[in-house]
């Protein structure tokens, strides 16, 4: 493709040498470089691709995105200063790619927790009504039966753009994708053109990456502010910054509640741990899933459907037969009828949804046992809180490890000992060992006793020192759960 052609939409600041040139490959990795590439040098948290131009134009670099020139230029080679490369990434890479959000119905979901739930169970409803369709998560990518493995959230603009053009080529009519507040800033999503957006919720989370909360909540709303007028732009009325997420949105507003006044109201008439009963805009319907945060995470897929021009009934019937995302309040029995339930939550809110879910449906009588740890490398001020909020509704918590990445697991747990206040010491256990900790957490409960593992959810792995190993909480629980048997 030209190179004047990939630029389109692309504000140049400075521009060295000819644009009238055919490009095989843009790369932002300067060890993927090729004979005919445009490199992009962006500036990264560890890295500075300015660092590495000289060497990718010797690798056959032939055009050099860039915020500021080199000392020299080299012959033959085309540079275009920018004023942010990683912008320039996003739309350029739309180009390259023939535009392929536009020729999909594409629906961003953001929020600090739900994200998953929401896009998966879209992404089954729709299947179930017959359409082709795409989906993007934290979990998987999926091109209607094909499975794609995850490595990020949202990704790199490259390879989104690389998935959803294959996704358009498999006939895809929609595609259901997660966006992160690390993609809007860093411009994962720049030159995607999305049908609709949807926010879930808010809370702490990320702040080792944005710095302050403030600074989190302008990311998602960057999302809403990126909408095109075409678009819809669906919030969660009962979130306190859920208003905030339109103000300078040019898309069609609308909301979903289960407390305040919206366009879209469900009522909880009923929850169990057989899952749902809810009035859905006048309809009584059961879900199999479980939990007042499901009960929103079903109002914002059953929205979203209706706001894209889905039959009411018929999406309600649908999403009556639909089971939940892997790790996500997934739960499994044991013979002797203690319960073992794995969810994805890290966040303070998303811990205090499941365990305030598990009290408000436990009986009185069982206990509720709760292994928790806390993520390496991330946020370091929620440590405590997690470990406050797992005490507060929990009967006996384990804290212990999740993925500590590069940090001392034992340090971790000494961070979330913090928020253990004296009265909550003597039903508190800290077990390094995350394998060792599920299975204390199994040998202590007895019969009608419910055991919560929480923070990783779906992951197959713990990250130890950039090495990843397996290690899946749920086949633990099931290998515990026969041993007690």
């Amino acid at each position: 493709m030209k190179l004047q052609e990939i630029l389109y939409g692309v504000a140049i600041k400075e521009l060295v040498g000819t644009t009238n040139r055919d490009m095989a490959a843009l790369v932002f990795d300067s060890r993927k470089v090729v004979a005919n590439s445009v490199f992009f040098a962006i500036k990264g948290m560890l890295f500075d691709g300015h660092a590495y131009i000289a060497s990718t134009i010797q690798a056959g670099a032939e055009v050099i995105i860039c915020e500021h020139f080199p000392k020299t230029f080299v012959d033959e080679v085309t540079y275009i200063q920018v004023a942010d490369p990683s912008a320039a990434l996003g739309i350029m890479a739309s180009n390259f790619y023939g535009n392929p959000s536009a020729k999909i119905q594409l629906v961003g979901i953001t929020g600090t927790n739900g994200k998953t739930t929401i896009a998966t169970l879209l992404f089954k409803l729709f299947r179930e009504l017959g359409y082709k369709v795409g989906l993007i998560s934290t979990v998987q990518n999926q091109i209607n039966e094909e499975v794609i493995i995850a490595t990020h959230t949202t990704p790199n603009p490259l390879a989104l753009n690389e998935l959803l053009d294959r996704m358009v080529f498999e006939g895809c009519g929609y595609c259901f994708m997660e966006v992160s507040s690390h993609a809007v800033v860093q411009h994962r999503i720049e030159g995607i053109t999305f049908a609709g957006g949807v926010f879930s919720n808010i809370t702490h989370d990320h702040l080792d990456f944005h710095g302050t909360f403030d600074n989190y909540i302008k990311a998602k709303r960057g999302f809403f502010d990126s909408l095109p007028k075409g678009a819809f732009a669906l919030t969660n009325a009962d979130d306190k910054n859920g208003m905030v997420m339109l103000q300078n949105s040019k898309a069609s507003k609308k909301t979903y509640a289960l407390k305040q006044l919206a366009d879209y109201k469900a009522t909880v008439i009923e929850n169990s741990f057989n899952g749902l009963h809810l009035d859905v805009d006048g309809i009584e319907v059961f879900f199999k899933l479980v939990g007042s945060f499901n009960a929103y995470n079903l109002l914002a897929a059953y929205a979203t459907a209706l706001l894209l021009d889905q039959d009411q009934l018929t999406v309600l019937t649908t999403l009556s037969r639909l089971d939940g995302a892997e790790g996500r309040f997934e739960y499994v029995n044991s013979k002797t009828g203690v319960i073992g339930i794995v969810d994805y939550a890290h966040t303070p809110d998303a811990v205090q949804n499941v365990l305030s879910t598990v009290q408000n449906i436990r009986k009185g009588n069982e206990q509720v046992i709760t292994v928790i740890g806390c993520g390496g490398d991330r946020d370091k001020t929620k440590r405590p809180i997690m470990a406050q909020v797992a005490c507060d509704w929990s009967d006996k918590v384990i804290l212990t490890s999740d993925n500590p990445r590069t940090e001392d697991p034992q340090a971790i747990i000494e961070e979330m000992e913090q928020g253990v206040s004296p009265t909550n010491k003597r039903k508190t256990l800290s077990i390094t060992d995350r394998k060792e900790a599920i299975k204390t957490a199994c040998h202590l409960a007895k019969p009608g006793d419910i055991i919560i593992v929480a923070g990783k959810g779906h992951e197959k792995y713990q990250e130890v020192n950039g090495v990843r190993h397996h290690f899946d909480d749920k086949e633990i629980l099931l290998e515990q759960f026969n041993l007690i048997n």
